[in-house]
Parts: structure tokens; C-alpha cells; sequence
């Protein structure tokens, strides 16, 4: 019976998506980010292959860059797998909803978020002031 579950667990590893992409473009080296959507109180984590790109994103929409640092689009898919399997739900466009389990968890998972986050600054700053 445990030798079942075995053979059945190790198909499922080797017919994964880890496995099944073995493309080269996922290792080149880009930009990963973390962007914060105030209108929406989401955060959208991706990946641009030069600076140009993020600038063009940062302009064409309203968000805040949080914090950027160099990486490749591997990093992005583990970091989405991972979150997807700790349950926290997100739109085709990797938008997450905002909150303070998520941002310890890409912290935890070390993506760039910032040293000073935005949204929290501003919820201090709030009750502070009450």
C-alpha cells in the first residue's frame, strides 16, 4: 500500500511543471519587483527584463514601486507556486489582495518588498492621529 503512494507521488513529481519547462529564457537575469496599488489596496509581484520595462508599467498604471531587485523569471514561478500552495488566492495578472500575512510571507520567502512599507506607514500614521 505505501509502495503505491510512492510510485503515485513520484509520477506526480515527474509530470510537475517544475519538470515539464526546462526553457532557458526563465534563467536569464532581469528585475523583480513588488508594486502596491493604493485605488485597489493590492500588491502585484512580476518580473521586467530591464529597467525600461518597469518604468513603462510604473507610468501606464498607478502604482508605487515597494522594491526591485535583480532576478529571473524562476524566482517569479517558485514564488507564485509557493503562495499558491500556502493558499493565498491572486488574479491571472499576480495582483494580491494586501495584507500583513502576505507581505511576512514574501518577506520570509525574500522577495523585495522595502524596508519601510508604504501601507504600514500610513495605517501608523492613522492611529497615531485617532
Amino acid at each position: 500500500m505505501n509502495n503505491r503512494r510512492i510510485i503515485k507521488g513520484y509520477k506526480k513529481l515527474i509530470s510537475s511543471r517544475f519538470n515539464v519547462d526546462t526553457s532557458t529564457d526563465k534563467y536569464k537575469d532581469g528585475i523583480i519587483y513588488t508594486l502596491y496599488s493604493d485605488k485597489f489596496n493590492s500588491l502585484k509581484v512580476g518580473f521586467a527584463k530591464n529597467d525600461k520595462v518597469l518604468e513603462k508599467k510604473l507610468s501606464s498604471e498607478e502604482l508605487i514601486l515597494l522594491d526591485m531587485k535583480k532576478g529571473n523569471k524562476k524566482d517569479l514561478f517558485l514564488l507564485v507556486t509557493t503562495l499558491k500552495e500556502l493558499g493565498i488566492k491572486y488574479s491571472d495578472n499576480l495582483y494580491f489582495k494586501y495584507s500583513g500575512s502576505l507581505m511576512r510571507h514574501l518577506s520570509t520567502l525574500g522577495w523585495p518588498i522595502g524596508r519601510s512599507l508604504y501601507k504600514q506607514r500610513k495605517i501608523r500614521k492613522e492611529l497615531l492621529c485617532a
